[in-house]
């Protein structure tokens, strides 16, 4: 009924460049455009933690402050997807990276991951030095 997948993990080298994407399937996300979407990620054995979103409309974003600057989260949702940008990646950011979903038209992007309904099944990224 509702499924994200996040696809464009792997392994680069500090400095490197990586761009993740969220593509949401499944009769929940016919109304994909009225949801608004967040890019998690659990670094090993840490916990998981905020990382970007985006709201419905892809006028208004949030974004960790260890990644400002050098991370973008965008949408396309005539393809039900999201994008993460990660530019001058470093071996902090080595994590496994889930994109999860919460439905809401509001303006701004909730950072709590209780909020978020539903979950993909992640994508490991590993950043070597």
């Amino acid at each position: 009924q509702a499924q994200l997948v996040e696809s464009g993990g792997g392994l680069v080298q500090a400095g490197e460049s990586l761009r993740l994407s969220c593509e949401a399937s499944g009769r929940t996300f016919r109304s994909f455009s009225m949801y608004t979407i967040g890019w998690f990620r659990q670094p090993p054995e840490k916990e998981r933690e905020f990382v970007a979103g985006i709201n419905w409309s892809g006028d208004s974003t949030a974004y960790a402050d260890s990644v400002k600057g050098r991370f973008t989260i965008s949408r396309d949702n005539a393809k039900n997807t999201v994008y993460l940008q990660m530019n001058s990646l470093n071996t902090e950011d080595t994590a496994v990276y889930y994109c999860a979903a919460t439905w809401g038209v509001q303006r701004t992007v909730t950072v709590r991951e209780s909020a978020y309904d539903y979950w993909g099944q992640g994508t490991q990224v590993t950043v070597s030095s």
